[in-house]
């Protein structure tokens, strides 16, 4: 069974910084694509960054230049380094991964940590 579990969230003041974690089970990271994505209450779930088995990243304009997703080999977990936090990054994040099966995408969620950013 796949599982994924979040941790790092809290609450920190404007320009201040967090990282979160993903570990997984069940799945070798490096050869997947993994996000992070974010859900601010009464707003649709938005796609923060991805790192594909590549290496390859990718990062929602809000977050360039102040977010770093990263992959640990080693303990099969990706990071997400949150920098110069805003107060709307505040949001619950979520790390997801997928897998091609007989009956097509099936996508896996931890259970989401919440990041609080005061002004």
């Amino acid at each position: 069974q796949v599982q994924l579990v979040e941790s790092g969230g809290g609450l920190v003041q404007s320009g201040g910084s967090l990282r979160l974690s993903c570990a997984a089970s069940g799945l070798t990271f490096n050869t997947h694509t993994v996000g992070w994505y974010r859900q601010a209450p009464g707003k649709q779930r938005e796609l923060v960054a991805d790192i594909r088995g590549s290496g390859t990243t990718n990062y929602a304009d809000s977050v360039k230049g102040r977010f770093t997703i990263s992959r640990d080999d080693a303990n099969n977990m990706v990071h997400l380094q949150l920098s110069s936090l805003k107060p709307e990054d505040t949001a619950v994040y979520y790390c997801n991964t997928y897998q091609i099966s007989w009956s097509g995408r099936i996508d896996y969620w931890g259970q989401g940590t919440q990041v609080t950013v005061s002004s």
